[in-house]
């Protein structure tokens, strides 16, 4: 039998919408087992904070658990190779924060490049750091901070919670930004680093807001700057960094990455419904809490994100000469 052309066209375009429907099926009834949701840091930290309500709500939403799996060690390296080599299916998550970034360039041989092995799936939060200062500390405003640093070279202990985490790296920047020079004092997490900031034995730290509101509207600890580019709905009445120090910006953000290959569909979906939590009333009320905000982005949005910041790192790593513990 001779085809018409129409018909041979409608033909052709039926049989090239076949190999889509499996997946197009496969999309719509993910997930149907538990997901494995890996965050490189100890419990209890910043990105559990924010990654725990959101695996609920997913778990709720979609049907199947959303399960952490904490795999801390080496700088977030570890729970991030563990991601690289699972299987590109859905069931293995990364959660992400700037040390996805950092690490690029702070660890000269890595078996994965963040970039190349991890697919972006979408952001969660993103808020500014907050620099603060043990009440003690004779500096209350930026401006007096950076003349007391310049009379006193090398006498500033800035506490962070480790070497190369996002902490550290905003003090780097802003020390090579001000050309002041400060003693960097790493510690394991950032609880100890905070406990010794509120006792005196360190006198600056450049951190997240989770958990220090508290801290700060009890005089325990004193705000002396904000380090976005404009104020912060968590601290209204802390200027920012860049009033004083012109270009200096640096956020906290958390986000979700998969092995790289996972199916575009799979990808898609979860962005579609993390960023339907973050337009839930109750789950933005609860971020706000936290002194963060919603942080919408499809993933080719959160892509061009890590690919910045990767390279806005790689100067301050370079500058400040770091290697990791």
């Amino acid at each position: 039998m001779k085809l018409g052309r129409r018909e041979f066209l409608q033909m052709a375009a039926g049989a090239a919408a076949l190999p889509a429907v499996p997946r197009l099926a496969k999309a719509h009834v993910y997930p149907t087992r538990a997901v494995r949701w890996i965050v490189p840091f100890t419990p209890g930290g910043p990105t559990d904070t924010v990654v725990r309500p959101m695996a609920q709500w997913l778990s709720e939403r979609l049907g199947q658990p959303f399960v952490i799996d904490n795999r801390p060690g080496a700088g977030t390296n570890v729970g991030t190779e563990a991601v690289v080599r699972a299987p590109a299916d859905g069931y293995t998550l990364l959660a992400m924060a700037p040390s996805s970034a950092i690490n690029a360039t702070l660890y000269e041989k890595l078996n994965f490049n963040v970039v190349r092995d991890i697919a972006p799936v979408a952001t969660i939060t993103r808020q500014a750091q907050v620099m603060v200062v043990n009440p003690s500390f004779p500096a209350r405003t930026v401006p007096e901070f950076i003349a007391f640093a310049k009379a006193n070279p090398g006498k500033i202990n800035m506490a962070s919670a480790g070497t190369g985490t996002a902490q550290h790296l905003a003090g780097e920047l802003f020390k090579m930004m001000t050309r002041i020079k400060m003693v960097h004092v790493p510690y394991r997490g950032g609880a100890p680093a905070i406990t010794d900031l509120i006792a005196g034995q360190v006198q600056v730290m450049f951190t997240s807001p989770l958990g220090l509101i508290e801290f700060i509207r009890a005089g325990k600890l004193r705000a002396i700057a904000v380090t976005t580019a404009t104020r912060s709905e968590a601290l209204p009445g802390v200027p920012p960094v860049a009033d004083f120090v012109p270009g200096f910006e640096t956020t906290t953000w958390f986000g979700v990455g998969a092995p790289m290959n996972t199916p575009t569909e799979i990808v898609d979906k979860l962005n579609k419904e993390i960023n339907a939590a973050l337009a839930d009333p109750r789950m933005k009320a609860r971020i706000s809490d936290m002194g963060a905000a919603p942080f919408v982005s499809s993933p080719a949005d959160f892509g061009k994100l890590i690919a910045d910041e990767t390279q806005k790192w790689a100067k301050v790593v370079k500058f400040a000469g770091l290697k990791p513990e």
